[in-house]
């Protein structure tokens, strides 16, 4: 496989049309004073998308993208940083939906002795949109392992969080002699089998109460995913919406409109909304079980985590995880 140098180029017709259809949104009424309770907030659609019609400047966002070090391989797309100093301890991090290789970009700099490899899951952003189903965190793990090689790097750490996490996961299960340590952000996968302890039980039951209102989009999601496509691959109305109601309920402070319509065009312009939401597709029907993971782990539980899975006790996140901190 040949490593190639890549830049980001999203022309101006297609930005053309992206403004040009955000302009004709066809806006539903929303129930007065019902804020956010049924999804996202009418007004804050509408002046969101605004701001990213008439306000939003992508060539200059694409232009500090492209400071950085761009790479494909076989297609996946990835950033790459070397250490500041040579000898960087070699780190690959994985995002999640509805999220992007933008996601790790604020770490760089904190990461500076690492040798930083982040790449695009298949079917996100500048990735190619697989064509073929199967796709699971095993599949993804063993891509990322070919790669981390291709790059000449024998031995390395990997972090990732939702879908990302579960890469990781299954990169130290499959390889763990090649993988020093894993960093995860949330407890994508778990072993629940034998007596639980009450802390244990209301962690779940506090999983279970998330999931009874929150999780309805991953149940449309992982059995009809290509419906939902249609829809969001279509109108910047509803992709918005669809990840910006995410953005919003998952995070305690929100990231900044420059920072979400940087990842709505790169979503909008390489039409991968539909092949990212596959993911919970091919990881429900073509499922991996995990086993117990040797390889030493650490959490980053983080103060005002809003999503339930990512604040596990550490008991139950031992049933699958050699954690060390």
């Amino acid at each position: 496989m040949v490593i190639q140098r890549f830049s980001i180029d999203i022309g101006e017709q297609v930005l053309a049309d992206l403004r040009a259809r955000i302009r004709a949104t066809r806006w539903p009424d929303q129930v007065p004073g019902i804020g956010w309770e049924q999804g996202v907030e009418l007004d804050y659609l509408r002046e969101f998308l605004g701001y990213w019609a008439d306000d939003f400047d992508w060539p200059a966002a694409q232009q500090e993208l492209n400071r950085l070090s761009h790479f494909t391989s076989d297609g996946v797309h990835f950033v790459h940083q070397r250490a500041a100093g040579g000898n960087g301890i070699p780190l690959i991090l994985t995002h999640g939906w509805p999220s992007s290789f933008l996601e790790y970009l604020p770490m760089l700099p904190l990461l500076s002795s690492f040798d930083v490899v982040i790449p695009s899951l298949p079917g996100y952003g500048f990735s190619p949109r697989p064509q073929r189903t199967g796709i699971n965190y095993r599949v993804v793990a063993t891509r990322w392992h070919q790669l981390m090689r291709e790059l000449g790097y024998p031995r390395y750490g990997a972090g990732g969080g939702d879908f990302g996490a579960g890469v990781a996961t299954f990169m130290a299960l499959d390889d763990p002699s090649s993988v020093i340590g894993i960093h995860l952000t949330n407890l994508e996968l778990s072993l629940d089998e034998g007596p639980l302890s009450e802390v244990e039980r209301i962690y779940l039951a506090e999983n279970q109460a998330w999931n009874d209102v929150e999780r309805g989009y991953s149940s449309i999601q992982s059995t009809k995913p290509q419906t939902v496509g249609y829809g969001l691959n279509d109108s910047p109305a509803g992709l918005a919406a669809w990840l910006l109601e995410k953005w919003n309920s998952w995070t305690d402070t929100t990231p900044s409109r420059d920072f979400l319509c940087t990842m709505l065009t790169i979503y909008w312009a390489t039409q991968t909304i539909t092949s990212s939401l596959r993911d919970y597709w091919d990881n429900r029907w073509h499922a991996v079980q995990p086993s117990y993971v040797s390889v030493p782990t650490a959490f980053g539980i983080f103060a005002h985590e809003t999503v339930a899975e990512g604040e596990p006790p550490r008991e139950f996140a031992e049933r699958l995880y050699n954690v060390q901190r």
